[in-house]
């Protein structure tokens, strides 16, 4: 369950200050969906990045799974909150976040590595993902050798990669087409 209270976060100060996430509150409760919908620049990337531990609020609460993420006596320190993010958390960037010297399996099994997940389990999950989104032929391909909607769907599979219990996705399907997507 992902529960937000009084989330606040605001970049800038004075007349500059722009309140991207200004109060908000809600409850997912496990095994639901959830969409953040807006226009551009309206802080739902903020949100994403907050809720996944990525940000601190200025003002708020932050709880997933009963684990408090921020706020008043917040219970985890910065490696703990590393672990949850690396443990709990799957991760779709809007520009993907690949690392353009590794291959399509190698930024896969980058979430794996970290968790020190056996070479040869490692390598297996890799394969499963990739060939589940439909980029099996790809494996040893870089980035800069990838359209966007393939890069798109690496990115996807490494955030599957340690099984998550929380996806989150900012705008997950921007560059995939209607065939492959």
């Amino acid at each position: 369950m992902i529960e937000v209270e009084g989330l606040t976060r605001t970049f800038g100060s004075g007349e500059n200050a722009v309140h991207a996430v200004d109060g908000v509150s809600f409850t997912v409760p496990r095994g639901q969906l959830c969409a953040v919908v807006g226009r551009s620049g309206s802080g739902k990337t903020t949100l994403l990045n907050l809720i996944g531990g990525l940000d601190k609020p200025d003002a708020g609460r932050i709880s997933v799974d009963g684990r408090q993420l921020a706020g008043p006596g917040r219970s985890l320190g910065e490696k703990e909150l590393a672990a949850l993010r690396r443990d709990l958390f799957g991760f779709v960037f809007q520009s993907f976040a690949l690392i353009p010297i590794l291959s399509a399996a190698e930024n896969v099994g980058i979430p794996m590595r970290l968790r020190k997940t056996p070479v040869a389990q490692r390598e297996e999950r890799v394969e499963l993902l990739l060939n589940m989104v439909g980029l099996g032929d790809h494996m040893k391909q870089r980035p800069g050798e990838m359209s966007g909607g393939q890069q798109q769907r690496v990115a996807l599979a490494r955030a599957l990669a340690n099984s998550p219990r929380v996806l989150i996705a900012d705008e997950p399907t921007g560059q995939l087409d209607s065939e492959t997507g």
